[in-house]
């Protein structure tokens, strides 16, 4: 087995680290040509149903790019199946619920979730991934109640998420018993991916911004809580992070979690000055990827100098990598984000 590379678990946990370590959000998959040939053959349902297909394309960008923390390849809708949720991935659309969520009756018929027997080949992809593979820490992950509650009753993808709010107002007791379910499903599988080896864990919450942060605190907060005050048990890295949901930045530093992550829309030192201690992930925009690389220098060197010393500081994109980034920008910024804030915490 390799020697891990603990530098991002040190970070996430606000200890001194001799660079600041980096990892990008969709790291896995569409940028690279590899993967792009992969999915000739395969589906994404196809990919992630076989452990040894799924591990490589895991661990490809850790070798590609030398980031510091992998992200295991799956979709947050992987679970929903198991409770009763007809899922179907659509090309071009996204996922696509064909019996979405209407009522109390329909929350009531959803099941509960057993990882070993329903997910087994994510579980056994993480095996190979920390048993065998990885240098670095893998960091497993799920969707956040909200984000996976909107898919549920808007049926697929939304712009305003006006059926899912119309439904948290109007039908209260359903929407709690949703989240309940919801939340017990994701600290199932989130202890049975840390079981199997994850050494971190994120919740994302892709649509929570949504939300005003009033409703946050009543309607989204209590279930959060549950979530990570349960996984915190496992003793490893929490991680919440959510896109377009600066105002709720302080709601998400309440939870038990270790690491804030941040959008590109809130500043690292605005975060600090509104509160924020823990450890803080982020923000480049992902645009900028695909700027010239003098540009995308710059940037990368002013968060690192926001980002750099205590209390913690890992570099992410302010959310996830685009199809047409090119693999050897992530490579140069990888090694350019090492260099220099090497240089710079050596001082």
């Amino acid at each position: 087995m390799k020697k891990m590379n603990d530098t991002f678990l040190k970070a996430a946990r606000g200890e001194k680290t001799d660079y600041t370590p980096v990892w990008y959000m969709r790291q896995a998959g569409r940028s690279q040509p590899e993967y792009r040939e992969l999915k000739k053959k395969y589906s994404l349902f196809e990919i992630t149903h076989q452990p040894e297909i799924c591990a490589y394309v895991t661990r490809l960008p850790v070798e590609q790019y030398d980031v510091d923390a992998a992200i295991l390849y799956k979709d947050i809708m992987s679970p929903l199946p198991s409770i009763g949720v007809d899922v179907d991935i659509k090309s071009g659309i996204g996922p696509v619920i064909e019996n979405p969520i209407q009522s109390l009756a329909d929350v009531e018929k959803l099941g509960e979730i057993d990882p070993e027997s329903d997910v087994p080949y994510v579980l056994d992809t993480i095996k190979l991934l920390t048993q065998e593979q990885l240098s670095v820490p893998l960091i497993g992950f799920a969707g956040a109640p909200f984000t996976l509650a909107s898919y549920m009753i808007e049926g697929g993808p939304s712009k305003n998420y006006n059926k899912t709010k119309a439904f948290m107002y109007a039908e209260p007791k359903a929407w709690f018993t949703l989240m309940d379910k919801l939340a017990d499903m994701t600290i199932s599988y989130g202890r049975a991916q840390i079981k199997a080896g994850a050494s971190a864990f994120q919740i994302f919450d892709s649509w929570v911004g949504a939300l005003n942060v009033q409703d946050y605190r009543t309607f989204i907060k209590p279930v959060m809580e549950k979530i990570f005050a349960e996984l915190k048990k496992e003793n490893v890295p929490l991680i919440m992070f959510g896109v377009g949901a600066s105002h709720l930045s302080m709601e998400w530093h309440d939870l038990p979690i270790d690491v804030v992550g941040l959008d590109w829309r809130l500043p690292i030192p605005e975060a600090r000055s509104n509160g924020i201690t823990k450890t803080v992930m982020g923000n480049l925009d992902p645009a900028i990827l695909l700027a010239p690389w003098d540009v995308i220098e710059e940037k990368a060197k002013a968060i690192i100098d926001q980002g750099i010393g205590n209390p913690g500081h890992i570099f992410n994109l302010g959310h996830g990598v685009f199809p047409s980034v090119k693999p050897e920008t992530l490579k140069k910024l990888t090694s350019f984000v090492h260099e220099y804030s090497a240089e710079k915490l050596r001082g």
